[in-house]
């Protein structure tokens, strides 16, 4: 994976994507925010926003930054600020290198991005880095799995990442391993539970 490769698969993806991924990917998106629990005054970086089918499910009064680094997934967002422009803010950028000051949000959220970043431990890395200290953490994605034919299906799979836009073979014991998180909680989340939302404080 690299970042081109993204870029051009969600070019390719964009148009469609809501239409794919929005029903199959719904409950996961309400689980995390609903588990998120924002409050009035919160403010929340949401990693990979994407097409912005997340944004509705904020409360009134929580400030929201959602970030991406496709312009082709951003543009569909933009629609979905309608007037809430002054507590929604979306911004073309890199996960792996957030341009905000450290402790700057309550809660970072990403869903459906880990597999998907070149770069999965600068990505985790960095939403440590903007989250307050004693802040949360949310991450929702699909983790391979460890054996059958799924697991089978996901090898075979794994090289062709770069037009997929995304790593088929993720294990989730590895991914832990590496992000070294504080995991509060783990849930399998969408159809059959093949996603995976971890709920994790930041140190």
């Amino acid at each position: 994976m690299d970042e081109q490769s993204v870029v051009t698969a969600y070019r390719r993806l964009s148009r469609q994507y809501d239409r794919f991924f929005g029903p199959v990917f719904e409950q996961g998106r309400l689980e995390a925010v609903r588990r998120m629990d924002c409050r009035a005054g919160d403010r929340v970086l949401e990693v990979g926003v994407g097409t912005g089918l997340s944004l509705d499910h904020y409360a009134d009064g929580v400030q929201v930054v959602g970030i991406d680094v496709s312009p082709d997934m951003l543009e569909h967002a933009k629609a979905r600020v309608n007037g809430n422009a002054d507590r929604i803010t979306l911004a073309l950028m890199d996960a792996q290198a957030l341009e905000y000051a450290d402790d700057s949000f309550d809660k970072v959220v990403a869903m459906y991005v880990a597999s998907v970043v070149p770069d999965p431990n600068r990505m985790v890395d960095e939403m440590k880095r903007v989250c307050k200290p004693g802040g949360e953490l949310f991450i929702v994605n699909h983790f391979s799995q460890g054996k059958g034919p799924m697991a089978s299906l996901e090898r075979l799979a794994s090289p062709l990442s770069k037009l997929v836009g995304f790593r088929p073979s993720f294990p989730l014991d590895e991914f832990l391993t590496m992000a070294d998180l504080d995991v509060i909680e783990t849930k399998k989340v969408n159809a059959f539970g093949y996603w995976t939302l971890i709920h994790a404080r930041n140190r």
